[in-house]
């Protein structure tokens, strides 16, 4: 099973928030957060090599929750050392 550090998570979200503006304009499907959280959650089904069973699905349209709780429940299992995802998610999808 692959797994992600801390370090790693972080250099992706500090990825996507240095591209948040042309994800956001490129991506029209919601609110920026939405978006956002989105493009990472995409980003860790590939990173952490999930197969279909492991990547979540939704019911119903999903929104930036949904997306949040994805991520949470994602990396419950695939953290290599125990860090605040949380704090990440808010940095991300706070308004810059």
């Amino acid at each position: 099973m692959t797994t992600i550090s801390e370090a790693e998570f972080a250099r992706i979200c500090d990825g996507i928030n240095d591209d948040r503006d042309s994800i956001i304009r490129h991506n029209p499907i919601g609110p920026p957060d939405e978006i956002l959280l989105w493009m990472l959650l995409s980003c860790l089904i590939s990173y952490l090599n999930l197969s279909d069973i492991e990547t979540p699905c939704f019911n119903n349209k999903p929104d930036a929750d949904t997306y949040r709780n994805a991520i949470i429940f994602v990396l419950n299992e695939r953290r290599s050392d125990n860090f605040d995802v949380e704090k990440y998610l808010t940095r991300l999808t706070d308004d810059n």
